[in-house]
């Protein structure tokens, strides 16, 4: 019998030159890949550079993170942008890191897009299917991430990519599957105990209790931890120990 595995991914170098955002370094021992936020929402090449060298030396699967192009909301805040606009987007990130991951003798493992684009592409085929167009055409070998069940998945499929089904320790569920939108009451799982249990669950049993109550089954091939959050590393540490004790493997899909 197979032993259960599962990925932890971070979202990471989302600073820019001497100002960093996160414990980077610190979360680097407890995560499996690291998403490398590319220059649109957040980052710079020096950043970049800074948080490649950091995943190679700790041997942390290496990822694009690309964005919206809006520094100030974050890349949090939904723009009116094209299927063709996106496309364009994801293959000038994409180039980015890929660059810089190559100069420092390391290659991209996966794409997770970021905020608001990521949720975007849940729902919407048009944009989801531009960036897996746009990563199947960089490098067809590239994981792509999204969210379990969503519209990019399926559309990473379309496209002959490898898919990830991404789930999260750290925010709530709707009836539907998606993520409770970030201004809505009770988006967030602010208790440590309670973001194990939930990540436990969704590994083990494929189920996540979504805010209306109802039982919504989800598939968790990896698991987001919010590097930017408040208790990101003690959290990190805590649900690594706790699947770890469970039997379950920690690695890159």
């Amino acid at each position: 019998m197979n032993q259960l595995s599962v990925d932890l991914n971070c979202d990471m170098g989302e600073g820019f030159g001497a100002w960093q955002m996160g414990n980077d370094s610190e979360l680097l021992d407890f995560v499996s890949s690291a998403n490398i936020a590319c220059g649109f929402h957040a980052g710079d090449p020096a950043t970049m550079k800074k948080t490649v060298r950091l995943a190679l030396e700790k041997g942390v699967a290496i990822g694009a993170h690309p964005g919206l192009p809006d520094l100030v909301g974050f890349g949090r805040r939904e723009m009116a942008v094209s299927a063709e606009e996106v496309y364009d987007m994801v293959v000038y990130q994409l180039g980015a890191l890929m660059g810089v991951a190559r100069a420092e003798g390391a290659r991209l493992h996966h794409v997770k897009p970021h905020g608001a684009l990521y949720n975007m592409a849940a729902t919407n085929t048009a944009l989801s299917e531009a960036i897996a167009d746009a990563v199947a055409r960089v490098d067809a070998e590239l994981i792509l991430y999204g969210l379990a069940g969503s519209e990019l998945l399926k559309a990473g499929e379309k496209y002959g990519l490898r898919t990830a089904s991404e789930v999260f320790a750290d925010r709530t569920y709707q009836q539907d599957g998606t993520l409770t939108p970030r201004r809505q009451p009770n988006a967030f799982i602010i208790e440590q105990e309670q973001a194990v249990q939930q990540v436990l669950r969704m590994v083990k049993e494929g189920k996540v209790q979504s805010q209306q109550g109802a039982e919504v089954s989800i598939k968790a091939e990896t698991i987001c931890i919010h590097g930017d959050g408040p208790h990101a590393l003690s959290f990190a540490k805590r649900i690594r120990e706790c699947l770890t004790a469970a039997g379950i493997l920690i690695s890159a899909t």
